[in-house]
């Protein structure tokens, strides 16, 4: 083995051991545990066993084969554990659900059944042929339905709305398992002679990003969403007044209504709540629902703005305080203030 094939040995496996290692820290060693703090020690525990067997692999093919299947055994749990750990951020999900557990349980079952009738080192065409090719569908679609679950992120950034800590970790954990995710298929197609190990490599500089951001920050709770002291207990008066002012300030400071396709968990996550938590809020204490509630606030803007002198047209004012149409402003304008638009604006406004 010359230079720098020690070189390129030592630098992916270092990947994967730091990625074992960073899989330790978030399991164990985190200030505050968090559902996606487990989820994603998982994740870099099984990617970690993927890359290890990759660059083992790579560098002596007489490598027995029950490594190989175990290496691939891990990988077939990548896509779920990406997608779990997705999910229970931008979601704000605080316990593992009966689905989830109900899907690893049903892969593992697949997995090792498949491990043990057809095992690698006496099937090694059956894997090639069909396993292998399997494992990376399986990998694809939860890396398909993760990409989809950022979208939202994604449109704030579009949007040059600011996002979070915990939502940039979101997003750079989804596009590094992508970018590995598309290096293992690029090279299992042998689209470039001698790329097997770019996803070892890859993988070992994204650790070391990793690993550069934590020192650097030196803390790591704002890398997951807060946990929500108000999730599963009845709310008590003093939690309702401060909820409601939280809700009352961020409303008229930060003009959220204007927002067409705010949804109730959209409103929670700003002041520290579960969805659940505030429409309970919202109906037993206020009588209203979320949808009345946010549409006050709008017809409020309306109004204000249907009184001053401006060229806007009344459709324009509707889009300009959230409504995605001219019905829905319509109709809900004469709901909550017993007229319409044009009306009310002719009579505060005598002159025009």
């Amino acid at each position: 083995m010359n230079f720098s094939d020690k070189a390129l040995f030592f630098f992916s496996c270092l990947g994967a051991f730091n990625g074992f290692m960073l899989s330790i820290y978030f399991f164990f060693f985190t200030t505050k545990k968090h559902l996606s703090g487990y989820l994603l020690a998982m994740l870099l525990l099984v990617v970690s066993i993927r890359v290890g067997k990759s660059v083992a692999y790579f560098f002596d093919y007489s490598l027995p084969k029950i490594y190989l299947q175990i290496g691939l055994t891990a990988c077939f749990f990548i896509g779920p554990f990406l997608y779990f750990f997705i999910k229970a951020e931008t979601s704000q999900i605080r316990k593992l659900s009966s689905s989830w557990l109900w899907q690893l349980f049903l892969w593992s079952i697949v997995i090792v059944s498949v491990g043990i009738i057809y095992p690698y080192a006496d099937h090694p065409q059956r894997w090639r042929g069909v396993i292998i090719p399997l494992i990376y569908l399986h990998w694809g679609v939860y890396v398909a339905l993760s990409i989809v679950s950022v979208i939202p992120l994604l449109k704030k950034i579009t949007k040059h709305e600011s996002i979070k800590p915990n939502e940039t970790w979101v997003l750079t954990i989804c596009g590094a398992i992508t970018i590995l995710f598309v290096s293992y298929v690029w090279a299992i197609l042998n689209i470039t002679k001698g790329s097997y190990i770019n996803g070892a490599l890859w993988f070992s500089l994204i650790i070391y990003l990793v690993m550069f951001t934590l020192l650097y920050r030196k803390k790591t709770n704002d890398l997951f969403s807060p946990t929500n002291r108000y999730a599963d207990k009845k709310p008590g008066q003093e939690d309702v007044d401060l909820i409601i002012g939280r809700l009352q300030k961020i409303m008229t400071e930060e003009k959220l209504f204007k927002n067409p396709n705010l949804k109730v968990n959209d409103v929670a996550r700003e002041i520290n709540v579960s969805g659940h938590y505030l429409s309970r809020i919202l109906n037993d204490n206020i009588e209203k629902n979320f949808t009345l509630f946010v549409n006050e606030y709008r017809i409020k803007e309306a109004c204000t703005i249907l009184s001053q002198t401006t060229n806007l047209t009344i459709e324009a004012v509707g889009d300009e305080v959230g409504f995605n149409s001219k019905s829905t402003f319509f109709a809900t304008f004469k709901k909550i203030k017993g007229t319409t638009p044009s009306v009310y604006q002719q009579s505060v406004t005598p002159d025009l």
